[in-house]
């Protein structure tokens, strides 16, 4: 007989469902089709039901002549940029109109600007840094400022500088209001090197004693927006920056009535003649302690009546005339500056201690060289108004001038408010609490000088480029602020902090605030962040230039956002703003 031919046929997947009953039962095979002895027979190679649907379906397409590749064969990613914090960033400044304060028409010079202030609330650092940081995420191609220099950038602070006035003069218009209080206060930041004209030595807050510094000047509205800023140079006393902000509030802003609230450290005889005398200008300020001690001394203030009190008017027509002053004691700070004294005597005296075992035992002698040890054991702790000291060749001796600290003592706890309001104008709570809003400015403060902003150290040489920076970092702020207040959903900021009932009392957090401190979770169950690490997250979405594979051209695509970035950009997006 002869021998039977098989032709070989085509491979294909097949799907067979069979139904028993109310159940499906499906199969998936490999088959072969040939032809033998002039029929087509079929042929099962292979049972793929076990395998992943997406396996089966690359089986088909091969089969069916398809070529396949990998990911990794098809696109090439060129680069990926940090974006999502540079999102959030612009999307605000959009939102706040920042360009058109900075200038109403658009030039590269307000770009340059623009991309310096959002560098600085997503990666701050010096000039030369932000050069090479504008190209290590998106925002340098999103405000089309690829390729800069140094040089550029110095221009562009030339450019912001002249233009200083009228965003001030824009930024009050949008925040203040006539008859409404302003916030004003006083910081400085030091130099490294010493070729501009406004380093001077000076009452350093930065701890940098033999460094030059500025000082600089905040105006803020009752909700610590800031408005204005101010350099002066580095000697400049606090007090003898207030008569050029009064001006600035009258005159170019126009408010016609309005309430200054500044710190003590502003209050002198000639600065508050200055505010009376400024028509439609009222202030709230504060006494220093040896106004407040000579208040005791001449019977004026007898701090033994408030001791079932904490809130109280007294009145000094000689000395403060036309005036209110609002005593308040708060009994925990007063507590805290006790433990603190006692701590600095206490140390104090141990060193004391130790220097007199030295002249005891003789290995100490002469009262030029027993001296010498006594001085910086009496500087150190800043107590040395607190000790009777005797020194002789062969002797030393001391002790505590007790009546001294008893009579300091019972003016722990107690600050005395003054102001020209009257009582029908502002009662005595409201006075205390206005006063406490100037923790906004100091909030303001921290944050230029800490990680958010890092306004120190200062580089520049120039006088304008250091008045040009200090205005970048306070528009960085303003920025900083408005991004802050629409993620306090995601932060550990208190999102509804009540008001307390007794104005004088240390300010409380509402429950849910204390919960997020305690579970670290937001109220919706999320991880609850600190401002610095949600841009971090942020930072983690991408922007991916990507290249088909064989082409040369490319395409650019974000990466999906997490659930908590897309939370951040829409709180971003709907945060309310005030815009005018």
């Amino acid at each position: 007989m002869p021998a039977k031919t098989r032709h070989i046929g085509a491979m294909h997947v097949v799907t067979n469902r069979i139904r028993r009953g109310e159940k499906e039962y499906t199969a998936t095979l490999l088959r072969r089709s040939y032809r033998q002895d002039g029929k087509v027979k079929k042929e099962t190679l292979a049972n793929l039901s076990h395998l992943p649907a997406e396996a089966i379906d690359a089986i088909r397409r091969v089969l069916a002549g398809e070529s396949l590749m990998s990911a990794d064969d098809a696109f090439e990613i060129e680069r990926s940029l940090p974006a999502g914090h540079v999102n959030a960033a612009l999307i605000m400044a959009r939102r706040l109109g920042l360009a058109e304060l900075l200038d109403p028409r658009s030039s590269r010079d307000r770009d340059l600007c623009m991309a310096m202030i959002v560098s600085r609330v997503i990666s701050p650092g010096s000039k030369l840094s932000t050069v090479r940081s504008l190209g290590q995420s998106t925002l340098a191609s999103e405000l089309g400022v690829e390729g800069v220099d140094e040089d550029d950038l110095y221009a562009a602070m030339d450019w912001l500088y002249e233009r200083q006035a009228r965003i001030e003069d824009r930024l009050a218009k949008r925040h203040l209001n006539v008859g409404e209080m302003v916030l004003y206060d006083v910081s400085s930041s030091y130099f490294e090197g010493r070729a501009c004209p406004l380093g001077k030595l000076g009452y350093s807050r930065d701890g940098q004693k033999n460094l030059p510094q500025i000082v600089y000047g905040l105006l803020c509205d009752k909700h610590g927006r800031p408005v204005s800023i101010e350099v002066f140079s580095g000697e400049t006393h606090d007090d003898k920056t207030l008569p050029a902000q009064v001006r600035k509030v009258k005159d170019r802003f126009g408010l016609a009535r309005v309430t200054v609230v500044t710190d003590r450290g502003m209050v002198t005889k000639a600065n508050i003649e200055t505010l009376t005398a400024t028509e439609g200008v009222s202030w709230i300020t504060a006494l220093k302690a040896p106004t407040i001690k000579k208040l005791v001394r001449d019977g004026i203030f007898q701090p033994s009546l408030f001791d079932q009190q904490n809130l109280g008017e007294i009145t000094d027509v000689n000395e403060f005339p036309g005036e209110r002053l609002i005593v308040c004691r708060n009994p925990l700070v007063g507590a805290q500056r006790a433990r603190k004294r006692t701590l600095l005597l206490d140390a104090t005296e141990q060193e004391l201690a130790a220097i007199k075992t030295r002249v005891d035992k003789g290995t100490l002698l002469g009262s030029a060289q027993i001296g010498l040890a006594v001085g910086p054991a009496l500087k150190r702790f800043h107590v040395k108004k607190h000790f009777d000291i005797h020194i002789s060749d062969m002797e030393f001796t001391y002790q505590r001038k007790q009546e001294q600290i008893d009579t300091e003592a019972a003016l722990d706890g107690f600050y005395i408010l003054r102001t020209n309001h009257t009582a029908a104008e502002v009662p005595a709570g409201d006075v205390v609490r206005t006063y406490k809003n100037l923790e906004q400015a100091e909030r303001a403060f921290r944050s230029l000088k800490g990680p958010d902003l890092q306004i120190r150290p200062i580089h520049h040489h120039l006088e304008n480029r250091v008045r040009s920076h200090v205005l970048i970092c306070m528009l960085a702020y303003y920025l900083t602020w408005h991004l802050k207040a629409a993620w306090k959903p995601l932060l550990f900021t208190d999102e509804n902090r009540p008001e307390n009932d007794d104005p004088v009392a240390k300010a409380v957090r509402s429950p849910e605030a204390e919960t997020k401190a305690r579970t670290k979770q937001t109220t919706d169950g999320g991880t609850a962040h600190s401002y610095q690490t949600l841009l971090s997250e942020l930072a983690t979405q991408t922007r991916n230039r990507t290249r088909l594979a064989g082409r040369t051209d490319t395409f650019e695509k974000l990466t999906q956002p997490t659930a908590l970035q897309a939370q951040a950009l829409k709180l971003t997006t709907n945060a309310p703003v005030v815009i005018k």
